[in-house]
C-alpha cells in the first residue's frame, strides 16, 4: 500500500514549487561548470532548499579544470567550398584543446572499435568523423569520449561528432574527462552538416579544416546540500555517545545543477535539481516518521566528468550511506526509468512504488559509469540512476540548444515528484534493507565494454586492487 499520507500526495499533485524553481533555473541560461551561471544556479537551489524547510543547508566549493568556449568553425576546402561557423551548425566539445587542423575527412560511421580498425590506415593526420548513434548490434551504448580517444589514438588530427537525429542541432558533451584537455580539437555538428561531409568523404575527396578557440583553466564549482529527518550522529564527528533520536545512516537524493553552456538545460538537469528540493519539501511533512536522515545534494560539474559527485563521495563516510537515488533527465514524460546497477532491493523498491500508483516503469540492472550515481556505485554503495523515457527524449535534443522548458510538462514533474518521494520515504525506513558491495565485487561485475571505456577515459578506479 502507499505509505505517504494522503495530504502529502495531494500536495505533490497540486504544487508548483518545483516548476516555478525550474523556470528560474532555465532563465539563468548558461550553467557551465565553474562559470558564473553554475554559481547562479547553485544559489537558486540553495534558496529552494531553504524555502522547502531543509536544515543544514550549505554550499560546498571545490576546484575543477574549467573550460570556456570561444568560436569554432568547420571549413570544407573540397570538393565544394563551404564555411560552417554558426552555432546551429558546429560547436566545440568541452574538454577539447584550442587548435586548428586541416586534413582529409574520414567517416568512421558510428565509431565502433571495429570501424576505427577498418579505417586505421586512413586516419593518420585525418579529420575523423563519427555519428552520435550506436548500432543495434552493439551490446552497450558507445560514449562520445571513446570515439574521440579512438580517433586520437589512431592518429587523427581532429574529431567531428555528428548528430544522428535530423533537425536537432549539433551535439555537445565532454570528451576530456580525467585527461583534460584532450589531445586533438573536437567539434560537434548537426546531422545535416555531417551528412554532407559523409557524402563527400564517401568519394574520398573531402578535405576540411577544424578550428577551435577555447580556454582550459582552473575554476571553482560547488555542491549544495540540505537535510531532512533525524540529526547526524554526534559520534560521527567525535562527539561520543550517539543520541537515541539520531539516525545511524542516511539516504542521499542527488542531481546535478550544471548544464552545457549552449543550452538552458531544462531536462538535463534543471528538472532533477528542482526535484531534489521538491522531494525534500514534501518529506519535511513526515520528517518525524523517517528512521534514516535524508540528505539532498545537487552536484556541480557532472557534465565534465562527475566531479561534484566524486568530491561528495570522497568527503562522505560511505559506510553511513544506506543508498543513493540520483535524479537525471527526469521530466521528459511521466514514464519512470530506473537503472539499478544490480542492486536488486532498489529495483524491488521502485517496482513496488510503481505498482501501488499504477505508474509506468522500466528498469535496467547494468552497472553503468554514466551519471553521478557512479561515484558511489564504484565504491559499492547501492545507487540508482532515476529518470524518465519518451520518444521525444534522448540525444535528439539533449546536449543541444533545444533542451528548453517548452519540451517539458509541469504535470510530469509533479508525477515524478510523487513517485520519487514515496520511494525515498520507504528507503528511509528501517524495514528497507539493501546491502553494500565490496569494491572487488563491483569491479568484477562491470561489463568488459565499460571496463574498456573507463580505462580509456582515465576513470578506472581499481588500480589499487590490481597492484
Amino acid at each position: 500500500m502507499v505509505q505517504l499520507p494522503d495530504d502529502v500526495i495531494g500536495d505533490a499533485q497540486t504544487s508548483r514549487f518545483a516548476w516555478n524553481r525550474l523556470e528560474e533555473l532555465v532563465d539563468v541560461g548558461n550553467r557551465m561548470a565553474g562559470q558564473t551561471g553554475e554559481e547562479a544556479g547553485a544559489e537558486i537551489i540553495r534558496e529552494a532548499f531553504e524555502d522547502a524547510g531543509l536544515s543544514e543547508v550549505k554550499i560546498d566549493e571545490f576546484e575543477i579544470p574549467g573550460w570556456w568556449r570561444g568560436s569554432s568553425s568547420l571549413t570544407v576546402e573540397s570538393p565544394s567550398e563551404r564555411v560552417h561557423d554558426g552555432s546551429h551548425q558546429v560547436i566545440a566539445l568541452p574538454g577539447t584543446p584550442a587548435g586548428e587542423a586541416t586534413g582529409r575527412v574520414v567517416d568512421v560511421g558510428t565509431g565502433t572499435y571495429d570501424e576505427f580498425e577498418e579505417k586505421d590506415d586512413e586516419l593518420e593526420g585525418a579529420i575523423a568523423m563519427a555519428s552520435s548513434d550506436t548500432p543495434e548490434s552493439a551490446d552497450r551504448w558507445l560514449h562520445r569520449m571513446e570515439k574521440y580517444v579512438n580517433a586520437a589514438d589512431h592518429g587523427a588530427a581532429a574529431f567531428v561528432f555528428r548528430n544522428h537525429i535530423e533537425g536537432a542541432l549539433p551535439p555537445t558533451g565532454e570528451v576530456g574527462y580525467h585527461n583534460r584537455p584532450g589531445p586533438i580539437p573536437a567539434v560537434g555538428v548537426s546531422k545535416e552538416v555531417g551528412a554532407r561531409l559523409a557524402r563527400y568523404a564517401e568519394n574520398g575527396d573531402a578535405e576540411a579544416t577544424v578550428t577551435v578557440d577555447c580556454r582550459n583553466e582552473t575554476a571553482t564549482s560547488r555542491n549544495i546540500e540540505g537535510v531532512v529527518g533525524p540529526s547526524e550522529p554526534e559520534d560521527r564527528n567525535g562527539g561520543g555517545e550517539t543520541a537515541e533520536a539520531d539516525a545511524e545512516e542516511e539516504v542521499l537524493v542527488t542531481a546535478h545543477v550544471d548544464g552545457h553552456d549552449i543550452a538552458d538545460g531544462a531536462n538535463d538537469n534543471g528538472a532533477g535539481s528542482v526535484l531534489t528540493a521538491e522531494v525534500g519539501r514534501l518529506l519535511t511533512n513526515v520528517a518525524d516518521e523517517l528512521d534514516s536522515r535524508v540528505r539532498f545534494v545537487t552536484f556541480g560539474s557532472e557534465e565534465i566528468g562527475l566531479r561534484g559527485a566524486y568530491y561528495c563521495a570522497e568527503t562522505t563516510d560511505l559506510s553511513q550511506v544506506k543508498c543513493v537515488i540520483n535524479l537525471d533527465g527526469a521530466c521528459s514524460s511521466r514514464n519512470l526509468r530506473v537503472g539499478t546497477n544490480e542492486f536488486e532491493a532498489l529495483e524491488e523498491l521502485f517496482e513496488s512504488v510503481a505498482d501501488e500508483f499504477d505508474a509506468p516503469l522500466s528498469t535496467g540492472d547494468t552497472i553503468s559509469p554514466h551519471g553521478d550515481q557512479w561515484a558511489f556505485v564504484q565504491e559499492g554503495v547501492p545507487a540508482t540512476m532515476t529518470g524518465t523515457t519518451s520518444e521525444q527524449s534522448g540525444r535528439g535534443w539533449g546536449h543541444t540548444h533545444a533542451d528548453t522548458l517548452d519540451k517539458l510538462d509541469s504535470r510530469d514533474l509533479r508525477d515524478v515528484a510523487t513517485l520519487v518521494t514515496e520511494a525515498v520515504y520507504r528507503a528511509a525506513q528501517d524495514e528497507f534493507d539493501v546491502e553494500h558491495r565490496s569494491r572487488e565485487e563491483t569491479r568484477d561485475a562491470i561489463d568488459e565494454g565499460y571496463v574498456q571505456e573507463l580505462k580509456m577515459g582515465g576513470r578506472w578506479p581499481y588500480d589499487d586492487l590490481e597492484e
